[in-house]
């Protein structure tokens, strides 16, 4: 099969960068969400990215204007994937979400429509459940931010294709991904030991080990780590984090993924990385970290 046009569901952080991966690889892509609001808003987030990487002289303007030209979006979820051949869906980390849009897809994508799932800790059986044809689903683990990561997890449920494995690796392909194949468990593979790191960081900060710009600093410089895990959850979302422990803590059962109290306070307080300009660390208008604000105490 060839894969042409790729639909991707959700347009936060994920799903933009998805997107913006996908229309440089040469798909033609949809990019949906319940708004056109957050449409328009991650649009323009695709393009200033785009426009940062002309300005590096990492893709000239000719080739940037030419992939933001393939880029459209919708907030109609039947128009958005009546001719996908890949669908990638990038909504909440909630299951019933998750089931209740890949059902409605069921019903107005191609026949032919692989559906890859975003996921990086449910089970891809879980949310096939809403599915009658369980084998197009598959898991396809992209990693933030998708334009500079590498890797793509592709998540095999019990019942996944084999075409449905071919096709996401034609796609990882042209993405130039590299990719590795995982059976279903709870957080996979980088999911599981990423959120037990950034869990035993906060227990540290609670403990009054270290500050937060000394933890990053030494995982950094000591385990060669590229960012810090105070950094990568700000980048990610403090509240993301906060779902995949806990799902992981339901699932596994292992003390080691209780969610942190101080993440859940942090997050209670509306404090959720550079998204809402405060996580760990406090951020500026132009979403720079702001010098000396590792102000977070137990």
């Amino acid at each position: 099969m060839t894969i042409q046009n790729v639909t991707v569901l959700g347009s936060g952080t994920m799903g933009a960068g998805i997107a913006q991966t996908a229309i440089v690889a040469g798909f033609d892509t949809t990019l949906y969400d319940i708004e056109d609001g957050l449409l328009e808003k991650a649009r323009a987030q695709i393009s200033k990215r785009m426009d940062r990487q002309v300005e590096k002289g990492r893709l000239d303007a000719p080739r940037a204007a030419e992939a933001m030209g393939r880029l459209s979006t919708s907030s109609d979820l039947d128009a958005a994937v009546k001719e996908a051949d890949y669908l990638i869906e990038a909504v909440p980390e909630k299951l019933e979400l998750k089931r209740e849009i890949f059902g409605r897809c069921e019903g107005s994508a191609p026949a032919h429509c692989v559906f890859g799932t975003n996921t990086s800790t449910l089970m891809i059986s879980s949310i096939a459940e809403s599915l009658s044809d369980k084998g197009r689903l598959i898991g396809i683990h992209f990693f933030n931010p998708v334009p500079v990561m590498k890797l793509i997890e592709v998540v095999m449920g019990p019942d996944s294709s084999n075409t449905s494995y071919v096709a996401t690796l034609e796609v990882a392909q042209k993405m130039r991904k590299e990719t590795v194949k995982v059976a279903e468990s709870p957080g996979f593979t980088t999911s599981r030991i990423n959120a037990l790191i950034g869990n035993e960081s906060f227990r540290m900060l609670e403990a009054g080990v270290a500050s937060a710009s000394d933890i990053d600093k030494a995982l950094k410089l000591g385990l060669n780590h590229p960012m810090g895990p105070f950094e990568m959850v700000d980048l990610v979302g403090l509240d993301a984090r906060l779902n995949n422990l806990r799902a992981l803590y339901a699932a596994l059962g292992d003390e080691a993924y209780r969610p942190s109290p101080l993440l859940e306070r942090l997050v209670e307080d509306g404090r959720l990385g550079r998204k809402s300009g405060q996580g760990v660390y406090r951020y500026d208008d132009s979403g720079q970290r702001i010098v000396g604000s590792d102000d977070v105490s137990p």
